[in-house]
């Protein structure tokens, strides 16, 4: 994992475990900074980041709201195990043909190169 992308994980993931908002300074000079684009969208806007609300709404509930964390080093490791160990490889998603994202991707590029 590049440094710059474990930066940005290690202040999401401060940021998640105290419920702060992705809006803070630190966070959106940081992404300025590595070239990452955020996306806000507008207040009740059901359309705008529909992906990523619901993977952060389903991060929420599964993994942040059963644990407690000793620190942010602690958090990281559980946030990301669930993400590469169980979200991308084990869980059906509804917008993939209820196939895990993996399980899409492979399908994908296995379509493209018959």
């Amino acid at each position: 994992m590049s440094l710059a992308l474990f930066r940005v994980m290690d202040l999401m993931v401060g940021r998640l475990t105290i419920r702060s908002s992705f809006t803070a300074k630190s966070f959106t000079k940081l992404c300025r900074e590595i070239g990452i684009r955020q996306s806000m969208g507008r207040v009740g806007s059901c359309f705008d980041n529909a992906a990523a609300e619901s993977f952060f709404s389903s991060l929420e509930w599964e993994v942040l709201s059963r644990h407690q964390f000793i620190d942010t080093r602690h958090a990281q490791t559980v946030v990301l195990e669930w993400c590469w160990g169980f979200y991308n490889h084990t869980r059906r998603h509804s917008s993939a043909g209820m196939m895990a994202p993996i399980t899409y991707e492979t399908t994908a590029l296995n379509r493209e190169a018959a």
